[in-house]
C-alpha cells in the first residue's frame, strides 16, 4: 500500500507524529510505505505521487488533468475541511472517494475570533511594545493608554453563519456578557437564550461586532463589500475567520482607511500567501495574522487522528466523511501489498 502525503508540514511541522498512519496497512496486512512530503509545487505532484493508492494533500491541488495521470490512485483524503484543491468530480468518475475532515478546530477558530477582538477592544501588544520600549518606566502617571480602550459586555456581536463554529462563538461571547444576533440562510429551529435571528443587514446596522462563520459559497462571495460596510456603524469592527473571500478587500481597506468602521481583524484573505500589493497590507486598523486560527497543537492533533481514522474506514471498506459521494465499498478495496 503506498500512500503519499504531498503536503503535511503544515499539519505537522515536527510536533506531532505520522507513525499511525505509516503503520496503518498492518492491521489489513498490507506492507505500508508512507512518504511524506512537506510541500509540492504543480510540476511535482505527478512524479511523487504516480505509485500513490492514497494520496493525502491539503492544498496541493490535484486537478482532473492530474487525477487522469495516476492510474493506480484509489483514495483522496484532505488534510482540512475545505476541499476546493480536489477535482470532486474527476475523482467520482474515477470511483475515487475524496473525504475531509470537519469539525476538528471549531473551539480554535472561535478563540481566535476572541483574539482578534481582544486585540482591537485593547491593543494588549501594541501596549506591551510600548512598555518594553521603556515608555512606562519614564511616564509621570502611573498608567496610560493610546486607544480607547473598550469593555465588550453590553455590545452586540452579528454572526454571520450558525454552524459549530458559529455556535461556538456565541456561547463565548455570551460568556462576556455580550448581545448575539445571528444571520444563517437557514433559519435555526431554536435559538440559545440571548441570541436572536435577525435578517441579513441587519446585522451590519445593528451589530458592534460582525463576524463570519458561513462557507464560501456564490451567493457569499464578497458578502463583505462596500454597501454592507457603509450599513455599519463607524465604530463597528470586522472579524472573519472564515474564508478570505467572504470579503472584498479593497472596499475593506478604503473603508477602515476613510474610517467608515473602526478595525478589522482577519485570519484569512484572497490569496495566501498574500500578493504584496494586497491593500489591506497597510490598512489602517486593520490586523492580519496567517491563517492559523486552525493551527493549535490540539486542533492539529485531532486533525490528523481524523485524516488517520478516514484511511483506516476506507480500508475497511466503510469510508466516512466522504465529499464526492462515492460510497461503501461492497467489498474492502484491492490495494497492493507490495
Amino acid at each position: 500500500m503506498n500512500i503519499v502525503v504531498l503536503d503535511g508540514y503544515t499539519l505537522n511541522p515536527g510536533d506531532l507524529t505520522w507513525k499511525d498512519l505509516e503503520s496503518l496497512g498492518q492491521s489489513y496486512g498490507l506492507l505500508t510505505e508512507c512518504t511524506v512530503y512537506d510541500r509540492t509545487g504543480p510540476k511535482e505532484v505527478v512524479p511523487r505521487a504516480k505509485d500513490a493508492e492514497i494520496a493525502l494533500t491539503n492544498k496541493t491541488i490535484l486537478s482532473s488533468d492530474v487525477i487522469k495521470q495516476l492510474p493506480k490512485l484509489k483514495y483522496i483524503g484532505v488534510l482540512a475541511t475545505g476541499y476546493n484543491v480536489v477535482d470532486i468530480e474527476a475523482a467520482r468518475d474515477r470511483g475515487i472517494p475524496v473525504t475531509n475532515v470537519p469539525a476538528y478546530s471549531t473551539q480554535s477558530v472561535a478563540q481566535m475570533v476572541f483574539a482578534h477582538l481582544l486585540n482591537l477592544a485593547q491593543h494588549v501588544g501594541a501596549h506591551g511594545e510600548t512598555v518594553r520600549s521603556g515608555r512606562w518606566a519614564s511616564n509621570p502617571d502611573f498608567c496610560y493608554w493610546d486607544t480607547p480602550l473598550i469593555e465588550l459586555a453590553g455590545l452586540t456581536m452579528g454572526i454571520i453563519g450558525f454552524g459549530r463554529i458559529g455556535q461556538a462563538t456565541t456561547k463565548l461571547a455570551l460568556a462576556f456578557g455580550m448581545k448575539v444576533i445571528v444571520y444563517d440562510v437557514v433559519k435555526p429551529s431554536s435559538m440559545p437564550e440571548g441570541c436572536q435571528f435577525v435578517e441579513l443587514d441587519d446585522i451590519f446596522r445593528v451589530s458592534d461586532v460582525v463576524t463570519l462563520h458561513c462557507p464560501l459559497t456564490p451567493q457569499t462571495q464578497n458578502i463583505i463589500n462596500r454597501e454592507r460596510l457603509e450599513l455599519m456603524k463607524k465604530t463597528a469592527f470586522l472579524i472573519n475567520a472564515g474564508r478570505g473571500p467572504l470579503v472584498d478587500e479593497r472596499a475593506l481597506a478604503e473603508a477602515l482607511n476613510n474610517e467608515v468602521i473602526a478595525g478589522a481583524g482577519l485570519d484569512v484573505l484572497s490569496s495566501e500567501p498574500p500578493e504584496k500589493d494586497n491593500p489591506l497590507l497597510k490598512a489602517k486598523n486593520c490586523f492580519i495574522t496567517p491563517h492559523i486560527a486552525w493551527a493549535t497543537r490540539a486542533a492539529r492533533q485531532r486533525l490528523l487522528k481524523v485524516v488517520v481514522d478516514n484511511v483506516a474506514s476506507f480500508l475497511a471498506g466503510k469510508p466516512q466523511n466522504v465529499v464526492n459521494g462515492v460510497g461503501v465499498f461492497a467489498n474492502r478495496p484491492h490495494l497492493s501489498d507490495e
